[in-house]
């Protein structure tokens, strides 16, 4: 899946999300929560990274993790390596459905605006990966869209899904995208923020990996 969900959208994909999305108010909260009580030499796995901004923002606060980044699109890894700190990084081409790393290995995993774009089972699939990959006393961090709470964040989230489509979307109209969370065995949902865009309201939260 393209950065952008289209192929042609990706060159200006971290133009259009620093113009958008409010980027200043969720990401510094994402990467505290992601750090908060990691130990030193720790796992973290951005899963969907796209062009690499959150797992860029994680290393340069903490150069001591082994953070790796995973996309299945190369146009969008090639942008994230080409970035200042990007030597630091794991940046690996890869398919979240069947993530190449072993059993319980991961301290951290993050799916950031990735979920959306699949369908329930597509969800599912990805949600049961990322718990395999987790250590018992990891967490999943997730940030995507959650349900239109007035009438102006509701035609927001219409424009959303025009734009992904209703397949993946719909899930997150109605909130039953939480209820995968559960169904895959994760732990208890912790909503960190909400938060207002033009799209709709976009949540950031993290479950325990059992």
């Amino acid at each position: 899946m393209p950065a952008a969900g289209r192929a042609a959208f990706t060159g200006i994909y971290d133009r259009v999300m620093a113009l958008t999305m409010r980027e200043g108010v969720w990401r510094p909260a994402l990467t505290h929560a992601v750090l908060e009580s990691l130990k030193d030499g720790g796992v973290i796995v951005d899963l969907g990274c796209g062009t690499g901004t959150q797992s860029l923002a994680l290393v340069r606060e903490r150069p001591d993790l082994q953070i790796i980044g995973i996309d299945g699109d190369p146009d969008a890894i090639a942008i994230a390596a080409r970035k200042p700190g990007a030597e630091m990084l794991d940046l690996r081409l890869g398919d979240a459905r069947a993530v190449e790393l072993p059993d319980g290995s991961v301290d951290r995993m993050l799916l950031v605006l990735v979920l959306h774009h699949l369908s329930g089972e597509g969800k599912r699939t990805v949600l049961s990966e990322a718990k395999r990959c987790l250590r018992a006393d990891g967490q999943l961090h997730i940030v995507d869209w959650g349900s239109p709470a007035d009438p102006l964040s509701s035609a927001g989230f219409l424009a959303l899904q025009l734009l992904d489509g209703s397949s993946g979307t719909q899930d997150h109209r109605t909130g039953r995208w939480h209820e995968l969370l559960a169904a895959v065995g994760l732990g208890e949902v912790q909503i960190e923020q909400r938060v207002r865009t033009p799209f709709g309201w976009l949540e950031q939260l993290w479950v325990s990996g059992s």
